[in-house]
């Protein structure tokens, strides 16, 4: 049985699951879906196509599936997807997708955003990701699971985010970002891999070791970016995650790739 506060307001067509909480003030729309054990603490207000997973718990004055800040939006029925166990503090925005960019705005599961984070639209968020206060990124990003965004991060769009990437507190990133890395600044350069992140989440000595080797090579300054890219990809063709990093670099993206200071991208 849900316990809904008199004074939200409940859109007839909204779908809620079981023993969902809905606070005081909060505004829940016609096509709004909320998982089981969702809770929705006060002055929330969930609008549009949005689906809500499981046990996610949205704090006051979050506002999420909201028209996409896009000037060619016209209306189309696109929708926002969060996943399971997600928590969501104040004002955090989160858009729809548009027709421009697949239609869907995906968060997935186990993700935290502190206090006024944004996601925009059409943006694809992996597992376990971390927004921290004010980190925001624009229209068309895709982040990968484990990545931590320090606060007030910027993101311009597009930008490709690798798994275990970290990123510092107010960064302005404008190029993808390889699996286990991590970068800082304005704009962002590549400062060396996230060894905090890998330690923490259980990696063994020798995978550090070795990914430390790749790194090493594939942002030295003999030839092109990708040369030394084919390079790493045949000294380390049994290495699963050194091929993560060769793969995300192969992969066709929009922007051009993070790389240190003093390295040569190529």
């Amino acid at each position: 049985m849900s316990d809904i506060h008199a004074t939200a307001v409940i859109g007839e067509g909204a779908r809620l699951g079981e023993r969902v909480k809905i606070g005081p003030f909060c505004i829940v729309g016609d096509d709004v879906e909320l998982g089981d054990d969702v809770e929705l603490m006060a002055h929330v207000v969930l609008d549009g196509r949005t689906q809500i997973g499981p046990r996610t718990k949205i704090h006051p004055f979050a506002s999420l599936g909201q028209p996409p800040q896009h000037l060619k939006y016209a209306g189309e029925p696109s929708r926002l997807v969060v996943g399971a166990d997600c928590i969501i503090r104040e004002y955090v925005t989160m858009s729809p997708g548009t027709a421009f960019g697949g239609m869907e705005t995906v968060v997935g599961d186990n993700c935290y955003f502190m206090v006024s984070t944004h996601v925009a639209h059409d943006c694809h968020i992996g597992n376990h990701v971390l927004f921290t206060n004010g980190a925001t990124i624009a229209g068309h990003c895709n982040i990968g699971d484990y990545v931590i965004l320090s606060g007030f991060a910027g993101l311009h769009q597009w930008v490709r985010i690798g798994k275990y990437a970290f990123v510092g507190g107010m960064t302005g990133v404008e190029n993808d970002v390889i699996p286990f890395g991590s970068v800082l600044g304005n704009r962002a350069v590549l400062g060396g891999l996230n060894i905090v992140g890998l330690k923490r989440h259980g990696f063994d000595r020798e995978d550090i070791h070795t990914l430390r080797q790749a790194y090493r090579l594939l942002f030295s300054n003999e030839g092109t970016l990708m040369e030394r890219v084919e390079d790493v990809a045949a000294m380390f063709s049994e290495h699963p995650l050194v091929m993560d990093i060769v793969d995300f670099i192969r992969a066709d993206s929009d922007r051009s790739l993070c790389t240190p200071r003093t390295g040569r991208g190529g």
